[in-house]
């Protein structure tokens, strides 16, 4: 998992930003993204693409992450931007957005498959979450983030279920959309 940064490593670059988001699919809520810097031959035993893992394995590497990261940074880009400049653009801005808030600056940026609008030099790669452990532990951060957000966001609209689907496309969404019209965290330009 950290081919990518060790060449870099190799090279003297030790602050390598992995980015990702979490929320592209989702009809309501926003789009999360994250920035972690790890120390060079950091090593997190089962660290991994977000979407292979469950739930309680995820709080526990993201404690872990957090703990021997160098830096680390998430942000939102929420759904009235999402509806104005399309999902897309709207990932790319939460990168951008998580990338400067981080408390250190990075040399280099690895990315799950997008090139950012930054002069920063960067590897996107195709499948990153599950290639780069930077990239990673980035997914594993956007993703608790956001759905710590999307129960808040449950407690004020309970009759969505956003608890239980965290704002994407299921048969109970669509339903609790056509049943009750939208919410205002809902984004008005996907199809539902």
């Amino acid at each position: 998992m950290s081919r990518y940064e060790q060449a870099l490593w190799e090279d003297g670059l030790s602050y390598l930003a992995g980015v990702d988001e979490a929320g592209r699919g989702p009809l309501a809520g926003p789009v999360t993204a994250a920035a972690v810097i790890l120390p060079p031959g950091c090593l997190i035993p089962g660290i991994n693409d977000s979407k292979k893992l469950s739930e309680k394995k995820r709080l526990a590497l993201e404690a872990e992450i957090k703990r021997q990261a160098v830096a680390w940074s998430c942000a939102h880009v929420n759904q009235r931007i999402i509806d104005q400049i399309n999902i897309l653009e709207a990932s790319r801005l939460a990168m951008v957005r998580a990338i400067s808030k981080l408390m250190v600056a990075p040399q280099h940026l690895l990315t799950d498959a997008l090139r950012l609008p930054l002069e920063l030099p960067q590897t996107p790669i195709i499948h990153g979450d599950a290639l780069s452990v930077s990239i990673a532990a980035a997914s594993i951060i956007a993703k608790n983030t956001r759905d710590r957000l999307m129960l808040l966001m449950d407690a004020k609209w309970p009759q969505y279920g956003f608890a239980k689907h965290k704002g994407y496309p299921t048969v109970a969404h669509k339903r609790a959309i056509r049943q009750y019209g939208y919410c205002p965290i809902h984004r008005r330009s996907f199809k539902y």
